[in-house]
């Protein structure tokens, strides 16, 4: 933007909101008169980098810094502005308290010592999430990390300190969980029961949740972990607390344990503790060779003596593909892998950007002459972007290219529901799957289209209203993330029923 475009201010301020208070400051400031636009916003890179975008040039800073951007009508505005900012500044203090006051920076651990809070959540960029955590730790609370792209040394630091204090660090990038009945980050919406999740996995957790509830089963707590506590490096630390806080919980009867592929030693040193808790724990451990999480779901029923239903299918319908590739688009990771256990098992390796071999990696455009599947919801393509769960632009990209291309046979996908996720996922995907079978037809092809549509009736989006909405516009669309990609590897191979 231009200088004539109107007057720019810029100036940095020693305080601490949170992002949801400096919205509401930003828009108040943004009434003012002679003020054309108006920013404030603590002084992350993603942030200058918005700001920059804005025409504004932002002075060296750092995320505690508090930002003050605005572009003005004229410099005489400047003085009036300025009185804005302070007077929204004074107002969301006193909507927070009660009482006006100047917003002063403040710290995760006065916060909780302040509230009594037992547990924290901690969403910040990835790089200050563990200063954060620490803090929490510091002041005695559990702490759940919604932030990504944490390093791998921080996060088995922070778990090594909270067991030294028999705390609990649910994370890094523990998008789910469910904690004194009340869902956090990706929630969906289910029955209170008699079962507990302990996950080294954010849509797998989901995924057993949404089979549960179809069968009648509630879920009593949820415990996300983060998809590397089972890794090596971290060895499971904040899986052996949870499992050791459900097992004293007597409202828990049984206790599953789900996760992406874990590394042997750390499963089996899992496994060698779990047989020692007075609770039982199943394993839904994905791994070749292992039950994909529908099986295992369907053990955990009978465990319980209830009955295993038939698990919903929306739109089935006879597919007559050409031959070619599976190409498989997710947002869910844990969704990706067992996909790719499942189909694998058929087609034979599959490549991808979170591959089951390190031989089978994909470059950075995400595309080979192959089966593929692709987890848009991985760090690397999450930084400076909303995960797509909520913003799915990237996957609609990628859609329409792998539909285009003739050698792609069968396209899988997969749509998370829950608080927190997209408010109507089938308002885009619908139009776009839609288009994507059109595109094929007009070339000549049929492309089958097969769906995962994790949810319940009682999302905010509404199992049932998705599924049809992704039914009508061509799509096959399976509850069962195992069973979709058991179909879309059938029709890969040529089989039409």
């Amino acid at each position: 933007m231009s200088p004539s475009d109107g007057f720019t201010h810029v100036e940095l301020r020693s305080a601490y909101a949170d992002s949801v208070t400096l919205l509401q400051v930003s828009r108040d400031v943004a009434t003012a008169p002679g003020v054309i636009a108006a920013q404030v916003a603590m002084g992350t890179p993603l942030n200058v980098d918005v700001l920059s975008g804005m025409g504004f040039d932002v002075p060296a800073c750092t995320p505690n810094d508090l930002v003050v951007a605005l572009r003005l009508a004229s410099e005489e505005a400047l003085a009036g502005a300025l009185a804005a900012v302070a007077d929204a500044l004074v107002v969301t203090a006193r909507r927070d308290d009660g009482a006006a006051r100047t917003v002063q920076p403040r710290t995760t651990a006065s916060a909780v010592r302040r509230s009594g809070a037992a547990l924290a959540l901690v969403s910040v960029p990835g790089e200050h999430a563990a200063v954060e955590a620490v803090d929490a730790l510091d002041a005695g609370a559990d702490v759940m990390i919604f932030s990504d792209n944490v390093p791998l040394d921080q996060e088995i630091g922070l778990k090594r300190l909270a067991a030294e204090r028999g705390l609990l660090v649910m994370g890094p990038d523990c998008g789910t969980a469910v904690v004194g009945g009340v869902g956090l980050g990706f929630a969906n919406v289910a029955p209170a029961g008699e079962v507990g999740i302990v996950a080294a996995s954010g849509t797998g957790c989901q995924q057993l949740i949404c089979l549960l509830a179809a069968a009648g089963v509630g879920v009593g707590a949820a415990l996300g972990v983060g998809g590397r506590d089972l890794s090596p490096g971290v060895g499971g630390l904040s899986t052996m607390e949870a499992l050791r806080r459900l097992d004293a919980d007597p409202s828990v009867r049984r206790i599953v344990l789900v996760s992406k592929p874990p590394a042997p030693e750390v499963a089996e040193a899992v496994r060698t503790y779990a047989d020692t808790l007075s609770t039982p724990v199943d394993l839904a451990l994905l791994g070749p060779g292992r039950p994909d999480l529908t099986t295992a779901t369907e053990a955990l029923l009978r465990s319980l003596g209830r009955p295993v239903p038939e698990w919903p299918v929306w739109g089935a319908r006879q597919w007559h593909p050409g031959p070619g590739h599976l190409r498989g688009l997710f947002v869910g990771g844990t969704l990706c892998d067992e996909a790719m256990l499942v189909a694998g098992e058929r087609l034979g390796p599959i490549r991808s950007n979170i591959p089951l071999a390190p031989e089978l990696a994909l470059d950075e455009s995400l595309t080979a002459d192959a089966h593929l599947m692709v987890d848009f919801g991985d760090d690397a393509l999450t930084r400076g972007r909303a995960h797509p769960m909520i913003d799915p632009g990237l996957r609609l990209e990628h859609l329409a290219r792998a539909a285009a291309d003739p050698a792609t046979a069968v396209l899988l996908l997969d749509v998370v529901l829950g608080h927190g996720a997209e408010a109507d996922p089938a308002a885009l995907l619908a139009p776009a799957v839609a288009a994507a079978i059109a595109t094929a037809r007009d070339a000549g092809r049929e492309l089958p289209v097969v769906v995962a549509c994790v949810g319940t009736e009682d999302d905010p989006q509404g199992l049932t209203r998705q599924a049809l909405a992704l039914a009508d516009a061509g799509a096959e669309v399976h509850l069962s993330n195992a069973h979709a990609a058991t179909r879309a590897a059938s029709l890969t191979t040529g089989a039409s029923s």
